[in-house]
């Protein structure tokens, strides 16, 4: 098994430094995840373990926390209209897709709702359990949503030439020691008793909640080093393409197909919905559709950390949406399950 992990690590360690010599966007997320991905579908023997997606994910929440500054605080709270807006967005973009995939798909309703879900891969799986629905559909669904809007949004910037208009604030004029020490601990802390409370994406909301708290209050201990963010996404690519294997387009060809056609309706939906959001408000049209987009809030953090398009506001607008689709997208399933399922005919009922 030991070779297994240092073989996945050699691959997606390679995958960013060719990435990074290419000039390829997010080179040490999407470099990582693209060869791992890749070599995992040919067959080749690698995998990747929980661990280092947590210690990934605690990078990108600890990070993520150094931004969110009195100052920035003050200017997100001013947002809340257009980030309730993008809450309902989600939703609307969830119904979209598991229509699609319903009538598309062949597969029945609960498994195209919460495959369609724009929430966490774990916990759709895990509601998709709990209501018997095919959770290898539902995980491989969210699998390739993931795949998709990683690797396409940073490519649509480059392409497009859009790059860094946001004024970031993370403290970067410091490394102390002790202070990154505390950071590990009081952080690391958090994200075990997340974990413990069964509490969504433990390792990024623990330690960004705790980092928010302090920098929110002036209470600065260190900055992470450039070379700890890059293994964090290095990490995180490495866990999104070992989801990938041999057989996964094998397995339901005629579904992945309708999940990649909806993935990619939604991204051009969310493309369209940012622009009138920026209309109406002075967020940027790119760190709205950061915010906007079907993409998990780990990844979408990391790419408007790393372009520099807003990361406290994507973070905003991602934690919001993630709170809101797990408290509704159960209560909601169990609505149209009762109000919109079709009633069995006569002849069905003497049968």
């Amino acid at each position: 098994m030991f070779v297994k992990y240092l073989t996945g690590f050699i691959l997606a360690l390679s995958g960013a430094l060719a990435a990074a010599w290419l000039s390829i966007p997010l080179p040490w997320l999407i470099g990582s995840l693209l060869l791992t991905a890749i070599t995992k579908t040919t067959g080749v023997k690698s995998t990747s373990h929980s661990v280092f997606r947590n210690i990934g994910q605690w990078v990108i929440g600890t990070s993520l926390g150094l931004y969110f500054t009195p100052e920035v605080l003050n200017i997100i709270g001013g947002y809340y209209p257009f980030i309730f807006a993008g809450m309902i967005f989600a939703i609307l973009l969830g119904i979209n897709g598991s229509l699609i995939l319903k009538k598309w798909g062949n597969v029945e309703f609960k498994t195209a709702w919460f495959a369609s879900a724009i929430g966490g891969a774990s916990e759709m799986a895990n509601l998709a359990e709990k209501n018997h629905a095919r959770t290898d559909l539902v995980a491989s669904a969210h699998s390739l949503r993931m795949i998709m809007v990683v690797v396409s949004i940073p490519f649509a910037f480059k392409f497009l030439n859009i790059t860094g208009n946001y004024a970031e604030t993370e403290i970067l004029y410091f490394f102390d020691t002790s202070g990154f020490f505390k950071l590990i601990i009081l952080t690391s802390i958090a994200g075990l008793v997340f974990k413990k409370l069964a509490l969504p994406n433990p390792w990024v909301l623990g330690p960004l909640l705790v980092t928010i708290l302090l920098t929110g209050n002036d209470t600065l201990l260190t900055y992470l080093p450039n070379e700890i963010t890059k293994l964090g996404q290095l990490f995180i690519g490495w866990s999104l393409g070992d989801k990938f294997g041999p057989d996964f387009f094998k397995k339901a060809p005629r579904y992945l197909t309708i999940v990649a056609i909806s993935n990619a309706l939604n991204l051009i939906l969310a493309f369209g919905f940012s622009n009138l959001l920026f209309l109406v408000s002075d967020i940027p049209f790119p760190t709205l559709v950061l915010g906007n987009s079907p993409g998990g809030i780990a990844e979408m953090a990391i790419t408007a950390k790393v372009l520099a398009l807003g990361a406290p506001v994507v973070t905003a607008f991602h934690v919001a949406r993630m709170v809101f689709v797990l408290l509704i997208t159960s209560p909601l399933y169990h609505f149209f399950e009762k109000h919109l399922k079709p009633k069995a005919s006569i002849k069905d009922q003497t049968n």
